[in-house]
C-alpha cells in the first residue's frame, strides 16, 4: 500500500509518499510559489540529493500533476506509474462540529468543507482546491480527509465555550475547535516516548511555533485547552494574525473607518501579527535579521510573540496540575532558538530551566532533541513535527477499516522502536557538517556514532 499525503496551501502544495507494507518513506517534498509565478519543485527521496525542478504552476491542479510526475519520473522518481498509488490523504484544517475524525471524501463531504470555508479563510479554500484537484487527476484512488480540529474534540465544556449568548452555539456552532490538530497529536506521542511515560499519563505544553502558531494543553494525554479557537485567529502573535486583542477594537475602528465585516476579517488575518508590528515583515527570519540589525519595531514583534507564548505555557500548567515537559514544534519552534528563548526565560521557578548553548545548538528538522539543563525538573523537547505521517496512518486505517480515534488507535510512531529513515539519513549528513548535534539529540539515531 502506496500513501499518498497532500498538504496544499494559499501558494505552496506540501507532499510525501510512504511504503505502508515497508513502514518506509519513499519521498517528501514541496512544490513553492503555486499561481504567484516562478513555481518549483523540491523533491527528495533517502540516501539522495535534493531534486529541483523549476516549473510554472498557475493553479494547484497544476503543482499536482507536478508532484505526480516528479514523483513518476524515470531518472529520480519513485514509482513507475500513478496506478501505484493507493490511497490520498488530504489536510482539512477546519471540520466545524461535522467532523470529529478522519474521513473517507465523497462529492458531499466536499460541499461540508465548502460549508466551513468562512470559518478557515486562509486554509479551507486551497484545502479545497487541492482535494479537487487531486481527485480529478487521480478519479480511480481513494481520497481521505484528515481533521486539524479532530484533536481538540476531547477538550471540556469548559474550555471549548464561550462566555457569548447560548443561541449562538446552538444556532451556528461556535466554540472552541483549535487547530495544527496532526501536530500535537504526533507531539504528544512522540513526547511521552521521549519521557518513558505512559501518554495518557502525560501533562504537555506544546508549542507549534510557525506563521500560524498555537499553543496546547495536554492532560493525560489528551488535548484539554487550546490558543486558537472557533478561527485559527485566537491566541499567540502570529505571522499576520493578530492573535488575541480586546474584541472591541475591531467594532470601534470599523465604526470609524466604515469598514465591512469581510474588510475588517481580512485586517485581522492578513495584515496583523507580526506584519503590522514591524510595519513590513512576516517571517520569523526576516523579523530577526532586521532586529539584530537595530530595528526596534523588529525586537517589539519578537519580545511580544515571546511574552505571548510564556503567557499560555504559564496558564495551561496551572489549568493541567503541573506538566512533564515543554514542547516546541513547527518551523519557528524548530529552528528559533531566540523565540524558545525568550518564551521560556522568567520560568525557572516553575521547574524549567533551560540549557542555553544547547538551545543554541538544536536547529534541525531531522531529530527530537532535548535543550533544557540537566537540573530541570521540566524537560524542553524540539520535536520535529511529522503531520504527514498521521496522514498516513490515518489514511491506512480507514483503509482497513482500523481506524478509530486516538484512545482507540495504535500509532507506529508512539513506540520507542519507531525510527523515520529519511530523518536519519538526512540528520546523519547534517551532523557531518554540525556534529555538534549529536550532543543535543535525544536519543541519537542508533547509526550515527559521535
Amino acid at each position: 500500500m502506496k500513501i499518498l499525503c497532500l498538504n496544499c496551501g494559499s501558494s505552496s502544495v506540501k507532499y510525501s509518499l510512504f511504503d505502508w507494507k515497508a513502514k518506509s518513506p519513499l519521498a517528501s517534498g514541496v512544490v513553492e510559489r503555486v499561481g504567484i509565478g516562478g513555481a518549483f519543485v523540491s523533491h527528495e527521496t533517502p540516501g539522495n540529493e535534493k531534486v529541483v525542478v523549476n516549473q510554472d504552476c498557475p493553479t494547484h491542479k497544476d503543482a499536482i500533476k507536478l508532484v505526480i510526475d516528479t514523483l513518476t519520473h524515470k531518472e529520480h522518481g519513485v514509482l513507475e506509474s500513478l496506478t501505484a498509488i493507493t490511497a490520498v490523504g488530504h489536510r482539512v484544517v477546519h471540520g466545524g462540529e461535522k467532523f470529529v475524525k478522519s474521513v473517507i471524501i465523497d462529492d458531499k463531504v466536499v460541499e461540508t468543507f465548502r460549508e466551513l470555508a468562512s470559518l478557515a479563510p486562509l486554509h479551507n479554500p486551497p484545502n479545497i482546491q487541492g482535494i479537487e484537484a487531486a481527485r480529478a487527476l487521480m478519479p480511480s484512488i481513494p481520497h481521505m480527509a484528515i481533521m486539524d480540529t479532530a484533536w481538540h474534540q476531547t477538550m471540556p465544556e469548559s474550555s471549548y465555550m464561550y462566555a457569548l449568548p447560548r443561541e449562538w452555539y446552538e444556532k451556528y456552532a461556535i466554540r472552541r475547535y483549535g487547530f495544527h490538530g496532526t501536530s500535537f497529536l504526533y507531539n504528544a506521542k512522540r513526547a511521552a516516548v521521549l519521557l518513558g511515560k505512559d501518554p495518557f499519563k502525560t501533562n504537555l505544553v506544546i508549542c507549534h511555533i510557525g506563521n500560524g502558531a498555537s499553543v496546547n494543553a495536554v492532560r493525560n494525554g489528551l488535548s484539554y485547552d487550546t490558543s486558537m479557537g472557533f478561527t485559527p485567529l485566537e491566541g499567540l502573535v502570529m505571522g499576520t494574525r493578530a492573535g488575541d486583542h480586546d474584541p472591541a477594537i475591531p467594532l470601534y475602528v470599523m465604526a470609524r473607518e466604515s469598514l465591512n465585516p469581510g474588510e475588517m476579517d481580512a485586517i485581522l488575518n492578513k495584515k496583523s501579527g507580526k506584519l503590522a508590528i514591524t510595519g513590513k515583515f512576516s517571517d520569523a527570519r526576516d523579523v530577526e535579521m532586521s532586529a539584530e540589525q537595530g530595528d526596534k519595531r523588529a525586537q517589539l514583534a519578537l519580545d511580544m510573540e515571546a511574552n505571548r507564548i510564556k503567557k499560555y505555557i504559564g496558564a495551561y500548567a496551572a489549568e493541567v496540575g503541573g506538566i512533564d515537559a515543554v514542547v516546541f514544534t513547527a518551523g519557528v519552534g524548530e529552528m528559533g532558538p531566540l523565540t524558545r528563548a525568550g518564551a521560556l526565560t522568567g520560568l525557572e521557578f516553575m521547574g524549567i530551566k533551560l540549557d542555553t548553548e544547547k538551545n543554541d545548538i538544536s536547529k534541525t528538522r531531522n531529530a527530537e532533541t532535548e535543550i533544557s539543563s540537566k537540573t530541570s525538573k521540566v524537560k524542553v523537547f524540539v520535536i520535529p513535527t511529522d503531520e504527514e505521517m498521521v496522514f498516513v496512518e490515518d489514511v491506512a486505517g480507514l483503509m482497513n477499516g482500523s481506524y478509530d480515534i486516538h484512545t482507540r488507535f495504535d500509532y507506529t510512531f508512539q513506540h520507542p522502536a519507531y525510527r523515520n529513515k529519511l530523518r536519519d539519513d538526512a540528520f546523519a549528513k547534517q551532523c557531518a557538517k554540525k556534529p555538534a548535534l549529536l550532543k543535543v539529540a535525544v536519543p541519537p539515531p542508533a547509526e550515527i556514532k559521535s
